[in-house]
């Protein structure tokens, strides 16, 4: 009788156990789709089918007895008990995660996944170059890069390191700096410029067609942050044509198609080429310069640490 009861107490813990370990599973999918308001975006990150997401979240809700999001044809949003897990259960499995990372570093050779987002033109000029040798000598480090020109809350999504300029940083980050301050300019090709004067002033930069950044994100159009007199001035642009990334915005620029906004690091060949040409460079502030940047509580990770190390500005 004895032998029965403790197999069957030993049932019910292994069962119990077991649906910890699915809750916590389910959880983790639960904060993707929170964190995304949609399921087609959070099951394209998690490489899962739409349909195979709303089973865990339904399948979740039920064992919790609550639910979890709040759904419409246009929008999925947590609820309150949604928020609570959110706020209250997210950081501390970040903080087991974080652990169980500097866990695995005391092994022989560092390991992990680095997880960094960044605009596609810091990828491609700066972080990629320095990363790319790192990875054959540590065939256990892992890093995956995310292009994307919001201004990503790193913490609430999940990524080690994001990218910004100097003063966009949080001041509870650490940062690193990795550029030395980034000059800007506006161009534009000669072949605007035999229809068009070269504007002077921000007023009749207004007046001009110029070519825009649009968040994707928030879906607004990036201000030109320039400066006039010796004051910092946003001048809000329109023209005809509106990307989502520099690359093209450039190459607009060179066609002929306005005046665009952007890094000396990106046009300046070009200016030297005589393929565009710069105006208003009294205007043009220079940025500060972009830094890495990474919770403290991320600081003991040695694939952290080797990854900071290979990015981060020579002297």
């Amino acid at each position: 009788m004895q032998s029965k009861r403790l197999l069957y107490h030993r049932t019910i813990t292994t069962s119990k156990t077991a649906m910890a370990r699915d809750n916590i599973n389910d959880i983790l999918v639960f904060f993707a789709v929170a964190r995304e308001r949609s399921f087609t975006r959070a099951a394209a990150k998690l490489g899962m089918t739409q349909s195979a997401l709303s089973h865990i979240i339904r399948g979740l809700e039920e064992r919790l007895g609550v639910r979890l999001l709040t759904r419409t044809t246009r929008s999925v949003s947590p609820t309150e008990a949604g928020e609570r897990l959110l706020l209250n259960v997210a950081p501390r499995l970040e903080e087991i995660e974080a652990e169980i990372a500097a866990v695995s570093d005391l092994g022989d050779k560092p390991a992990g996944t680095i997880r960094i987002t960044a605009i596609d033109l810091v990828v491609d000029t700066i972080l990629w170059p320095r990363i790319a040798p790192l990875l054959p000598l540590y065939p256990d480090l892992h890093v995956e890069i995310n292009s994307d020109y919001r201004l990503v809350d790193i913490a609430a999504e999940r990524y080690d390191i994001g990218v910004r300029h100097g003063d966009q940083v949080d001041k509870d980050m650490i940062a690193v700096r990795l550029t030395p301050d980034v000059p800007m300019r506006i161009v534009g090709a000669p072949s605007y410029f035999a229809w068009h004067s070269k504007p002077t002033t921000i007023a009749e930069l207004l007046r001009q067609n110029c070519i825009a950044l649009r968040f994707a994100g928030s879906g607004g159009l990036y201000a030109w942050e320039l400066c006039e007199n010796g004051k910092p001035v946003e001048a809000r642009v329109r023209g005809q044509a509106v990307f989502t990334s520099v690359y093209p915005m450039r190459d607009a620029a060179i066609a002929g198609c306005g005046l665009a906004f952007l890094p000396g690091d990106l046009v300046d060949e070009h200016v030297a080429a005589g393929r565009l040409v710069s105006v208003m460079e009294d205007c043009c502030p220079n940025f500060e310069g972009l830094h890495a940047y990474y919770p403290s509580r991320r600081q003991s990770s040695r694939a952290l640490s080797l990854v900071i190390e290979a990015i981060r500005m020579k002297n």
